[in-house]
């Protein structure tokens, strides 16, 4: 280790792996919020295609149910990237005010209310106009299908 790494210990080879293994959560819980709302449209078009082709379309409403678990798991990963920003954003707020201590390294936890945050997520434009959206079409499948 260099003589910087020993009288600069914001700038140790721990304070980068800590910022590298949140981003990297920070990066799977966008990542998983962008894959529910891929399997969501591929789960619900699957249903209404089979429901107009049967000629059953009272039976759209069964696509209601994985629109709004997917809806409800879209809004939790969301509200855990954003208690992952905070926790991330803390972090750094302390390396500049260069107040890292031992226990700060690799206790990588989403800061603030969880609850708060998923509130906060579900009314986001990220999440409300697409679900929204894709209940639009369900009923609509479901009037005129």
């Amino acid at each position: 280790m260099s003589t910087d790494q020993k009288q600069d210990p914001w700038n140790s080879e721990g304070v980068q792996a800590h910022l590298t293994i949140t981003q990297s959560v920070i990066q799977r819980m966008s990542t998983n919020s962008a894959s529910c709302k891929a399997w969501c449209i591929g789960l619900v078009s699957a249903i209404l295609v089979v429901v107009v082709d049967k000629t059953a379309s009272n039976l759209a409403t069964i696509a209601l149910l994985p629109t709004a678990l997917f809806f409800f798991l879209d809004s939790y990963y969301l509200a855990l990237e954003k208690g992952f920003i905070a926790g991330y954003n803390k972090f750094i707020d302390k390396l500049h005010k260069r107040k890292i201590e031992a226990a700060d390294l690799y206790a990588i936890k989403p800061e603030g209310n969880l609850i708060t945050q998923f509130v906060s997520a579900a009314l986001s434009l990220s999440i409300w106009p697409f679900y929204l959206t894709l209940l639009a079409v369900i009923l609509l499948t479901r009037a005129y299908g």
